[in-house]
């Protein structure tokens, strides 16, 4: 199970690889902030609580906006991250404004 938090709602959702968390935060009806959906505007920034193992490798687009501290400290772009392997995933929408 993946467990999305957004601003006010939590839900859990089946996993479904090639998805992004942010699709499924959109299916699920998550109050997920974002703006653009490709990697630009970063406001469906998050944190990844558990399970970034299950999730693809950072995107361009997260090097170029995120950089290589907040990538180690566990933050996604919503947009850009990928659902790899289906498991246990937990992120927390953690915009900058």
């Amino acid at each position: 199970m993946i467990t999305l938090t957004g601003k006010t709602l939590t839900r859990e959702v089946e996993p479904k690889v090639g998805a992004t968390l942010l699709q499924l935060a959109q299916e699920a009806g998550v109050d997920w902030l974002f703006n653009c959906s490709r990697g630009t505007c970063a406001r469906c920034r998050c944190l990844i609580r558990e399970g970034a193992e299950r999730l693809e490798e950072a995107t361009d687009a997260e090097w170029d906006r995120l950089g290589p501290d907040e990538l180690d400290e566990g933050f996604r772009l919503g947009c850009q991250a990928k659902i790899a392997s289906p498991g246990r995933i937990s992120a927390v929408n953690r915009t900058y404004f």
